[in-house]
């Protein structure tokens, strides 16, 4: 996990994870990567549109987004 943010980081690429609130409830969160720290991560949360902290034990997973390509040209 900390290799796929640390490489999203470095190329200041945006990625898609599954999080696991303090509530119990989980959520699919688009996010930038902004620090990474032991234990949590600072990011910039598409969802919310502001900076936040997310805890590596709640991250359950963590994907590359795939570009959208437009057909139309």
């Amino acid at each position: 996990m900390k290799y796929i943010l640390r490489k999203h980081l470095e190329g200041n690429i945006p990625l898609e994870i599954i999080y696991l609130s303090e509530q119990g409830k989980i959520t699919q969160r688009k996010i930038q990567v902004l620090e990474i720290n032991p234990g949590h991560i600072r990011a910039y949360c598409f969802l919310r549109q502001t900076r936040r902290t997310f805890k590596m034990n709640n991250i359950l997973s963590a994907r590359l987004i795939k570009p959208r390509y437009d057909r139309s040209g």
